[in-house]
């Protein structure tokens, strides 16, 4: 994972998608690329826009653009990272773009990286919108690592896999390669009421440890709670400190109506999420 994108916005989450993208980049030496996050406004409804954007005013949007482009440039410089040079050995950064860009635009440009760090979203007025991430997910090719509220001290040392058996998860974990391993533990975790048809998390853990990852299986069961609470407190029990989980293994409109893992992890996780559609 050696090129991040880091789309940036004055949402309740900055902080900490710049603290995520930070060790994701020092454990990689990866180069960081910021780049202004605005909305699509013809896509949006008024529950889903920040305050921050209801201004129409195009210079303030410039001014907007400049102020995350100050927060990303000094968070970055006072963490010791370098403007991008010749040198790819260490941590770097850079910056495109002199207005802000809507999701469409972030979810394609984010096809030239091999991650994109977003904030988790969030229901209240100015957290990170739920439209961002799932337009990146499903548009870039790539995974999305969210960055939980409170910004992690530590990330990857403890990977939990959420294995429930599905095409989503295989890819999620097979994008997650890199970091499984860099990782001192990978835990593959199957709650039990919740599987799809195929190999079991036992065998896929099985197959990680012959590819040299310390991987080990763990069954749990949900105890009548929905399959991703069960997940969470699964990560909380083996104190996981990065979730990998292949995203909307059931339909996005049963999901709306009925919940469901995807949902629940991505308005309720505490560590660092990576996924992919």
């Amino acid at each position: 994972m050696k090129n991040i994108l880091v789309p940036i916005e004055s949402h309740s989450s900055v902080d900490s998608v710049l603290q995520t993208a930070l060790l994701l980049a020092r454990r990689f030496d990866s180069y960081v690329e910021g780049m202004p996050l605005g909305p699509d406004l013809p896509d949006l409804v008024a529950f889903d826009m920040p305050v921050s954007w209801t201004i129409t005013d195009q210079n303030t949007w410039k001014e907007l653009a400049d102020e995350a482009h100050a927060k990303f440039e000094n968070f970055m410089t006072q963490h010791g990272l370098s403007p991008r040079g010749p040198d790819h050995r260490t941590p770097s950064f850079g910056w495109t773009g002199e207005r802000s860009y809507g999701d469409s635009q972030i979810g394609s440009y984010a096809r030239l990286f091999d991650c994109t760090v977003l904030g988790r979203p969030g229901a209240e007025r100015g957290d990170p919108r739920m439209a961002t991430a799932e337009t990146v997910l499903f548009e870039s090719g790539h995974p999305i690592l969210l960055a939980p509220p409170i910004a992690p001290k530590i990330m990857g040392e403890t990977i939990v896999i959420a294995w429930n058996q599905s095409v989503e998860t295989a890819r999620a974990s097979a994008m997650a390669m890199p970091l499984l391993r860099r990782a001192a533990k990978v835990v593959v975790l199957t709650i039990d009421e919740f599987r799809s048809e195929g190999p079991s998390g036992e065998h896929y853990a099985e197959m990680l440890r012959q590819a040299g990852i310390p991987a080990e299986f763990v069954l749990r069961s949900a105890r009548q709670r929905d399959s991703g609470e069960a997940i969470l407190r699964g990560v909380e029990a083996v104190g996981g400190d990065l979730l990998v989980k292949g995203a909307y293994t059931q339909s996005r409109l049963r999901q709306m109506f009925f919940g469901g893992a995807t949902s629940h992890i991505m308005s309720d996780a505490t560590v660092p999420v990576l996924m992919t559609s």
